[in-house]
C-alpha cells in the first residue's frame, strides 16, 4: 500500500470482505475511492476520500455492474483526476493534501489493529495464561 495516492476498490456489494487493505492506504496517507460497502461505508464522510456511487444496490447484477461502472467513470472525471492535478505554483496539490490529512484524521484512529489486539489479549491470551497457570499448580479445569 506504501506509495499509493489512490486506493480503487470496487467490489460488488455486499461482497466486500473486511476493507483492511482500504484502512491501511488511510495510514500512508492514500485516499480511498470506493463502493459505499463494508467499512467505507461507514467511514466515508464527503471529505476523506471518494465514493463510487450512493451506496443503492439494483437487484439486477448486470444493471449494478452498468451503474457502478459508469459511477465510477464519473467520480475519477469530476473529482479524483482535477483534485490530483489541481496544483499551486509549488506544484503541490493542496486540495489534496488537505483530503490525505482529513482521511488520515478522521480515520486512522477509527479503522486500525487496536480492537482486534485487545479481543485477542482480553479473549484468548489472559485467559490462556490463566488457564496455564492453573495447569502448573495440578489443577487441569480450565
Amino acid at each position: 500500500v506504501q506509495g499509493v495516492d489512490v486506493w480503487l476498490n470496487n467490489p460488488r456489494r455486499p461482497l466486500e470482505a473486511s476493507g483492511t487493505s482500504g484502512q491501511k492506504v488511510v495510514l500512508n496517507g492514500g485516499l480511498n475511492c470506493s463502493i459505499l460497502d463494508g467499512w467505507w461505508a461507514e467511514a466515508f464522510d464527503g471529505s476523506n476520500g471518494f465514493a463510487i456511487g450512493e451506496g443503492r444496490t439494483h437487484v439486477n447484477q448486470e444493471i449494478q455492474d452498468d451503474r457502478d461502472g459508469l459511477n465510477l467513470m464519473k467520480v475519477l472525471k469530476e473529482e479524483v483526476i482535477p483534485l490530483y492535478y489541481d496544483r499551486n505554483y509549488d506544484d503541490l496539490p493542496l486540495e489534496w493534501i488537505a483530503r490525505m490529512k482529513n482521511g488520515i484524521r478522521t480515520l486512522g484512529w477509527r479503522f486500525n489493529a487496536d480492537r482486534m489486539v485487545m479481543d485477542y489479549a482480553e479473549k484468548m491470551y489472559l485467559p490462556a495464561a490463566g488457564g496455564l497457570s492453573s495447569q502448573i499448580k495440578g489443577d487441569s479445569s480450565l
